[in-house]
């Protein structure tokens, strides 16, 4: 079972007391941008097998969102960090880089 650890109440939590909310740190689109663009924001997800970031809300305890770096293929967590971050902290990329070293990025 996936256990993440809420960065706001620093409570370790299983995924049933968690709300999936989709891939992290996507650009938004607005109404001055082109329909194609809007329509890869609505639409185009990634769905990779290996490093993803997604968000999480701690909706059984402080209801607070925030990002998750994790493993989909093994369920591996690299860490957790508030929604507010715009780009994933320096320690989480080390704590990926150091375990898959041919990682390329998150974008």
């Amino acid at each position: 079972m996936l256990t993440l650890t809420c960065p706001h109440c620093g409570i370790r939590a299983e995924e049933t007391e968690l709300s999936p909310g989709g891939e992290a740190h996507l650009k938004r689109y607005g109404p001055g941008d082109t329909d194609e663009a809007f329509e890869a924001y609505m639409f185009a997800r990634k769905n990779p097998k290996g490093v993803h970031f997604e968000r999480w809300r701690h909706a059984y305890g402080c209801g607070k969102w925030f990002l998750a770096a994790r493993c989909t293929a093994t369920l591996e967590v690299f860490g957790t960090y508030p929604a507010q971050t715009s780009e994933p902290p320096e320690h989480i990329i080390a704590a990926i880089t150091a375990k898959r070293p041919g990682w390329e990025g998150y974008k």
